[in-house]
């Protein structure tokens, strides 16, 4: 048995370090990193990482640290000494440390960092004696006492930052860099008095003391609320504890033949093989960030210090080679020696990335299934519109809810009418409601952005946006709309119509910018064609779109949707040639005359679904027939009501009778979808009968059409099954009249809980199942999707949910109904088709979640259809690992 006390300290290059999962999960990325490059012949700037298992025990344990862990760090600090010829303490050759943090995902800015450990006046002296440089010495000491105070003893900066102020104040110069060696000596005298004042505590002189108390602070610094926020946003465990890295100081600052730079072994812009990085020399690395200095290019380094820049040519070369990943690397220079203080995978566009995972497959340094995990499909809309440019100046003034991706410029107009109106005359406009209806449909088609005070991530507005990809911000609860005064304020900014604005829209951003803002185009490149084939012959899951018109179908099909998902046939009535007819049809008053005005509608319906056939030859079209409530397609306002009045001849008061007759205290649950079906049955005829011979005469000419009709809102099997008698009917005798045999199904959309439990009995009659998870949701919660702004924000930030429900499927409430419905309904049909048409379909976590439980195929909107693609390859492919690798 092996009684060998755990090891909590690893010495850069010891332990095995081999870029594994479970060595970064040990040592942290950083740790992990360094201990890499040491093992692989890189010259790092020796030192050692106290490891994870050492923070997770240090919280466990209520601060206290594991027996024999000081032991550990006494045994590698010596080790250290001994490398670097240099005592740590000693007065006449001191060694000076660095210790930072290392969590095992990066989180920039987070968590602390403290520099030139071991610093007092008697090291100080030693290293003045041996540079001969008095100032870089004070300088850095000067800014190891205040990180000290501040990372350390938890003081505010700022106090700190008052006294160097004074200084330049004092000396008349606005630059650190302008402060001699006398000025930076006397700040360091004035920051221990600080201390002194402030803390009651002495500036701790002996180097040990200072290194101790150091690693305390950075291990306490995993939860400060600023690092337990980023985590929370980032989804990033909170039990994961950071690894500390105790490492030699190497020094940028000590004459003209040190430096300090930052480095990508390709450019993280635009993708190309481009080395390219900036350098300061004498100088420190915040003076390359911070702006202080303006920095030079790589290409004066080449002829500056060529023996330098080869030597980073050939570290270039090794560490994308090593990690196969594009590499964000630090370096310093230290008196004409070059260290690598870290690297770690560069962040880089969203269209650098696609080409540089393209040239890593052509150069042979990664699969293309690793090429294709490693393209976020949360991320690739940003290839599909335009965008803010990044370099703009920008006056965010409200943020809301980031219903459909891009960016757009208008003015802000409040009417849908008056939006149509200055569309015509050729002027850019994003349309500003409190909530969207289908009355807004064509001012919405005209506006390039909508903006709703109201409304969720799958109300009307943010649909019917997503489907016509207009960029669309929804639940903007930082603006007050005033329709009647036709303008909205964002605290004491006031926007009136005519105004411009700007909509920025981008992964979980939806901003608000006053004025005009300079937007850049999508690109649209070769390498994102062959990753999206990559990634299409990867999946295993199908890929619809959700679209009722030519233009979504064709925009759909080119991004390489397999078929319509859900066609959702009530846009078609809302048409200013259709309206009208539509509402004369719900105002008739016996069955006879309500036939005669669908006998006028029937050839439009026809022709539209004729022209989706056709463009969607070879692939299956679900249509879904009329869902909404008939009361949603008459006039809402005073105006609306008169204007309708007097186009159908009747009196206004006649119509209003006859709306409030209409009226449904709950209309998501009232008089809509297969009930309307039951009760007016003519309605659903003649959709059916406008199906069959849309596609019976496209058959007749040779083309292949598969239409689904799908019946909404069943919850029993009697509802199904009374319905789909008389359609069936209805489309034999269109196919018996054309004398032509359909490919078609019929079949329902799960989207009520009592349908998802009972679907085996419902797979009885139904030949697919679509779940559409938007209204099984807000069945489910018993939230509306239109409300839920009001309370959402702060059920997210309290941790009452992780996600926002609309956007993401709650796999533990509305996924078991899902789960349910697959495994009863292929109880009863093992072949049974089923898909998901909500808004989740092209959520990816909600399409990895449809791959694992064995759908055919997700459906969402067409500027969707390339995220869901990609995060069905994502599932497929992990699938295939076995490990989860990402």
């Amino acid at each position: 048995m092996d009684n060998a006390p755990k090891k909590y300290v690893y010495f850069f290059g010891d332990g095995g370090a081999d870029g594994s999962v479970a060595m970064k999960n040990l040592l942290g990325g950083k740790g992990a990193n360094l201990a890499e490059m040491t093992n692989i012949g890189i010259r790092v700037p020796p030192g050692f990482t106290i490891s994870t298992e050492a923070c997770k025990y240090y919280y466990a344990n209520d601060g206290a640290y594991p027996d024999g862990l000081y032991d550990e760090i006494a045994k590698n600090l010596a080790r250290l000494e001994l490398i670097t010829e240099k005592g740590f303490g000693d007065a006449k050759n001191p060694l000076l440390l660095s210790v930072r943090s290392g969590a095992v995902f990066s989180m920039p800015g987070m968590m602390d960092t403290v520099l030139n450990i071991g610093l007092n006046d008697k090291s100080a002296a030693a290293i003045i004696k041996e540079t001969g440089n008095e100032r870089f010495v004070y300088d850095s000491y000067r800014r190891f006492v205040q990180m000290f105070g501040n990372v350390v003893l938890g003081m505010e900066h700022s106090k700190f930052e008052q006294i160097l102020e004074t200084k330049k104040k004092h000396r008349n110069t606005e630059l650190d860099t302008d402060l001699d060696s006398n000025d930076l000596k006397d700040l360091v005298s004035k920051y221990k008095e600080l201390i002194l004042t402030d803390t009651g505590i002495e500036f701790p002189t002996a180097p040990r003391e200072q290194l101790k108390m150091t690693i305390n602070a950075v291990f306490g610094s995993w939860n400060t609320n600023r690092a337990i926020t980023y985590r929370n946003l980032n989804n990033i465990s909170h039990d994961l504890g950071t690894a500390v890295n105790v490492q030699t100081m190497v020094f940028g600052n000590r004459g003209n033949d040190s430096g300090t730079g930052v480095c990508f072994t390709r450019d993280v812009a635009t993708g190309a093989n481009k080395f390219y990085g900036e350098y300061l020399m004498n100088a420190q690395g915040e003076d390359v960030v911070a702006g202080i200095r303006t920095p030079h290019t790589f290409s004066q380094l080449k002829n500056e210090i060529p023996k330098i820049y080869e030597e980073l040519e050939a570290v270039r070369d090794r560490l994308e080679k090593h990690y196969r990943e594009v590499q964000d690397v630090e370096f310093t220079i230290e008196s004409g020696k070059l260290y690598i203080l870290q690297t770690r995978g560069a962040k880089r566009t969203i269209q650098a990335g696609v080409k540089i995972v393209v040239d890593f497959v052509d150069e042979g340094l990664i699969d293309r299934d690793t090429a294709v995990l490693r393209v976020n499909p949360n991320r690739v809309d940003q290839l599909l519109h335009k965008r803010v440019d990044p370099e703009a100046a920008v006056n965010v003034i409200a943020n809301g809810l980031p219903a459909s991706p891009g960016a757009a410029v208008g003015r802000a107009i409040f009417s849908s009418q008056r939006a149509l109106q200055c569309a015509e005359r050729g002027e850019n406009v994003v349309l500003v409601r409190l909530e969207t209806s289908p009355d807004d449909v064509g001012g919405m088609h005209a506006s390039q952005g909508i903006l709703t005070a109201r409304g969720g991530m799958t109300s009307h507005a943010a649909i019917v946006g997503r489907g016509m990809g207009r960029c669309c911000i929804v639940g903007c609860n930082d603006i007050n709309v005033d329709i009647t005064a036709n303008r909205f304020t964002a605290g004491d900014i006031v926007v009136n119509e005519g105004d411009y604005i700007t909509l920025n829209v981008s992964g979980d951003t939806g901003e608000v910018i006053l004025g005009k803002t300079d937007l850049i185009d999508p690109e649209m490149t070769g390498d994102f064609k062959t990753v999206m084939g990559w990634a299409t012959d990867a999946k295993k899951l199908g890929v619809r779109t959700n679209a009722d018109t030519v233009y979504d179908s064709q925009v759909a099909r080119d991004f390489g949707a397999e078929g319509i998902g859900l066609c959702r046939t009530e846009h078609m009535f809302f048409g200013v040639d259709r309206l009208p007819i539509v509402q004369q049809m719900i105002l008739a008053e016996n069955e006879e005359s309500r036939k005669n005005y669908l006998e006028k509608l029937r050839p439009m319906q026809k022709e539209d679904f004729t022209r989706i056939f056709k463009v969607m030859k070879d692939l299956p079209v679900t249509i879904r027939l009329l869902d909404p409530p008939l009361h949603e397609f008459l006039p809402k306002t005073e105006d609306a009501v008169k204007e309708t009045a007097t186009s159908m001849n009747i009196g206004v008061d006649e119509l209003k009778n006859i709306i409030q007759s209409l009226h449904e205290t709950n209309p998501m649950l009232g008089h809509r979808g297969c009930r309307l079906g039951i009760t007016h049955p003519e309605i659903y005829e003649m959709q059916v009968q406008a199906i069959f011979e849309a596609a019976a005469e496209l058959a007749r000419d040779g083309h292949r059409v598969i239409p689904e009709v799908m019946i909404p809102l069943v919850g029993h099997v009697n509802e199904l099954k009374f319905t789909k008698k008389r359609l069936i009917k209805t489309a034999e005798e269109v196919m018996k009249r054309y004398g032509t045999e359909i490919e078609y199904l019929f079949g329902t959309m799960i989207e009520i809980p009592r349908a998802a439990v009972t679907a085996d009995e419902i797979a009885e009659e139904a030949e697919f199942f679509s779940f559409g998870t938007n209204d099984l949701t807000q069945m489910t919660f018993g939230f509306s999707r239109d409300d839920i702004g009001k309370f959402l924000p702060l059920y997210l930030e309290s941790g009452i949910l992780e996600s926002d429900p609309f956007v993401t499927i709650d796999q533990g409430g509305v996924g078991k109904l899902v789960e349910i419905g697959v495994l009863k309904g292929r109880s009863t049909k093992p072949d049974l088709k089923i898909g998901i048409c909500g808004e989740h379909g092209g959520n990816p976590a909600s399409v990895e979640f449809c791959h694992r439980t064995g759908l055919d195929y997700v459906s969402c909107s067409p500027f969707r259809v390339t995220a869901a693609i990609l995060a069905a390859a994502h599932a497929a492919i992990k699938e295939k690992n076995g490990d989860g690798r990402s």
